[in-house]
């Protein structure tokens, strides 16, 4: 964290609110609970004896100041808040310090995916895919692919999508009597309707769900518009029906939201580099700021994983344009 030394031992500075929370301590005392971050990294804080009149209220994703002292918790960096306050126009931050964004241009990937849907030979698919995006665009060039998780920066969908879109483009050629069309069709739209799932903040990273997205959710939600703009659009039932399919199975297993299984390959590839790209991304920023030779604390996500550094991974960087 860019933090400055004011005193001894005391460091100020500005962060954004990854993760907040208030709880309640063995002392039956409330404190919040809070993870900064930064283009830096990330930093785990506590604000003991939180009282909301004193020392106000904060939402996900907001950005602040903040003024206290490093210590260690269970052998990990760990920051105890002093002071903490909302920032202001005086303040003059600089946004992108701190929200983190994808590392290619968001009109470059979205001209790369529209070049993918003007390259297939099934007309249909080509209209509605081209139709979707077009009509989304400005949403869809800087939303992030999650809530928490993976891609969960700026312009982090069409990222997410891009990759997705790039591995499926790899299995095609390596396996030539797969449907293509069908596969990239549905990896360019496995995740559309997020732009339907989650609230977005100022920051252009999401707080939360929709009231729609929690109650439906982009899975459905996108079998849903396949089905009422792919009939529209002309594209044939049964398409319609696989690509609808697609859409519902690619998390792969209930427990993970599929509302199906995968039930034709095409269906289980989309799956897989999902999974795949989802995965990777995890592995990577689960490592990224672990020393050399060390493990990075569990990982939830990655089936309650501690991940090995062992130093040649670098930066993400994805060869995807």
């Amino acid at each position: 964290m860019n933090f400055v030394q004011i005193g001894t031992g005391a460091y100020e500075g500005f962060a954004i609110l990854k993760r907040v929370a208030v709880k309640t301590g063995k002392n039956g005392m409330d404190y919040l609970d809070m993870l900064f971050a930064d283009m830096d990294g990330e930093l785990p804080a506590k604000l003991w004896s939180y009282n909301p009149q004193v020392h106000g209220t904060y939402n996900q994703n907001q950005i602040v100041k903040v003024r206290g002292t490093h210590e260690t918790f269970r052998d990990m960096p760990q920051f105890r808040v002093e002071r903490i306050r909302p920032i202001t126009d005086e303040d003059n931050v600089d946004m992108s310090a701190f929200v983190p964004e994808a590392p290619h241009q968001p009109q470059e990937m979205y001209d790369a995916l529209i070049a993918v849907a003007a390259g297939f030979e099934d007309e249909t698919l080509k209209a509605l895919v081209t139709t979707l995006y077009e009509e989304r665009k400005s949403l869809l060039m800087s939303y992030p692919a999650a809530f928490r998780l993976h891609h969960a920066v700026r312009s982090g969908l069409l990222w997410h999508t891009l990759s997705v879109v790039r591995l499926c483009e790899s299995v095609a050629a390596i396996y030539p009597f797969l449907r293509r069309d069908l596969l990239l069709a549905g990896a360019m739209l496995h995740d559309i309707c997020k732009l339907d799932e989650y609230t977005i903040e100022e920051t252009g990273l999401s707080s939360g769900y929709t009231a729609y997205g929690t109650l439906v959710g982009h899975l459905v939600q996108g079998a849903m518009l396949v089905e009422r703009e792919g009939k529209r659009l002309g594209v044939p039932e049964d398409t319609r029906m696989l690509l609808a399919h697609m859409l519902i199975s690619h998390h792969g297993e209930p427990e993970y939201g599929a509302a199906s299984r995968p039930l034709f390959l095409e269906a289980e590839v989309l799956s897989q580099c999902d999974l795949l790209d989802a995965t990777i991304y995890e592995f990577h920023e689960a490592q990224r700021n672990v020393a050399v030779g060390d493990f990075s604390p569990r990982q939830w996500a990655l089936k309650d994983r501690k991940i090995y550094n062992h130093g040649a991974s670098g930066n993400l960087i994805t060869n995807i344009l």
